[in-house]
């Protein structure tokens, strides 16, 4: 299958960088720019780099606990770690690229090291965490503590 090109024509597209004071191509001010926004987040404990991407996830809520539903496709459960420490969720792993044969000439699917993470806004039952990987979707039910559901508070005269 072919794909129709669209060919732009203005100011900037006709003429070469170089003659527009830029000196270099511009992908290398773009290499640079990015360069220098991770070493910024790196100094801010970010660490792009080590942390990889966040994969696709909903957050809900219920009367009895948060569940975490997490899209982790061709994903091995041995390949995912579920952790969490007092109120942070974190749910992280690894998509290994695959041997192939041939040329690779097209990718758009993420490889690496990923990780979600999200700060829960109660007490939990840290003991009572399930995890279960179902047709590439993680969910993860973290039960509220007794304290932290709505209960009802009946009203008396004086």
């Amino acid at each position: 299958m072919t794909l129709p090109v669209h060919r732009r024509s203005g100011p900037l597209l006709e003429h070469p960088f170089h003659t527009l004071g830029w000196g270099e191509p511009i992908a290398a001010e773009f290499g640079d720019l990015f360069e220098r926004m991770n070493r910024l987040l790196e100094a801010t404990g970010t660490e792009p780099a080590l942390r990889g991407f966040s994969p696709l996830a909903d957050l809900q809520e219920t009367d009895d606990a948060y569940v975490v539903e997490a899209e982790l496709p061709g994903i091995k459960r041995g390949d995912v770690d579920v952790e969490i420490s007092q109120r942070e969720l974190c749910i992280a792993g690894e998509y290994k690229e695959r041997e192939r044969e041939g040329v690779l000439r097209r990718s758009t699917r993420r490889t690496g090291r990923f990780e979600y993470r999200a700060l829960l806004p109660v007490d939990i039952k840290a003991d009572e965490i399930k995890a279960k990987l179902v047709d590439g979707v993680l969910t993860v039910t973290v039960p509220k503590a007794q304290a932290a559901k709505p209960r009802h508070v009946e009203i008396t005269e004086a």
